[in-house]
């Protein structure tokens, strides 16, 4: 028969083993399981290739041309249909016959209606975020915030929170918040961290970002 001591020392390895699956099982659902149930995964409504319309491209269309300012300093963000009718609104413009471009003609062009773009940026609406303050005055490169999206040849999915129905792009693509480059995540702290880093400190104050 065990001793009360034996029964004391396997009660306590017991107790350790309980712990230490329970915690393993914990970190997998909660870094592992967790993420895929809290973001679901759509495709844009095009996928619209940065390469083959950019500055090195045959088409040599300039960043600006499609993302540009206003006379009043406000961002036209992503560009309209409109843009795009440019050049694809005759069919016999079409520069290939890619499925991507029949689409756009043949959904959009054709019906004049406009692409519902999935925004990967886009903040919630108590917050107030200038470009022009940050890209003419500030001159911050784009991809500093957005990444290099130049040298994108394809659209990468857009993931949306479930619950608050953000993208992943503004609170990171890691659960914990931890990134590695400027582009990973647009949360609060980060623009703190820049203006910080940016000796603009006073650009911290509340009323400046938030409406």
């Amino acid at each position: 028969m065990e001793t009360g001591q034996q029964q004391e020392r396997k009660t306590k390895r017991d107790g350790w083993i309980f712990f230490a699956v329970g915690l393993i099982v914990a970190l997998v659902v909660g870094w592992v399981v967790f993420p895929l149930l809290l973001y679901s995964e759509q495709r844009q409504p095009l996928n619209y290739s940065h390469v083959k319309h950019g500055p090195e491209s045959g088409v040599g269309l300039e960043c600006e041309e499609c993302h540009y300012f206003h006379e009043d300093g406000s961002f036209s963000g992503i560009p309209g249909l409109s843009k795009c009718k440019e050049c694809h609104e005759d069919p016999k413009s079409l520069y290939t016959d890619s499925p991507e471009e029949v689409k756009l003609l043949k959904a959009f062009v054709e019906s004049d209606r406009e692409i519902p773009w999935l925004v990967y940026s886009r903040q919630p609406d108590c917050v107030y975020f200038p470009h022009v303050a940050h890209v003419k005055m500030g001159e911050i490169e784009c991809k500093v915030c957005h990444g290099d999206f130049a040298s994108n040849d394809t659209l990468p999915a857009y993931k949306v929170n479930r619950l608050t129905k953000y993208s992943i792009d503004i609170w990171g693509r890691n659960i914990a918040g931890y990134k590695r480059n400027t582009w990973d995540r647009m949360k609060m702290d980060d623009c703190a961290e820049c203006h910080t880093r940016e000796a603009k400190e006073q650009n911290n104050a509340c009323f400046v970002c938030h409406k």
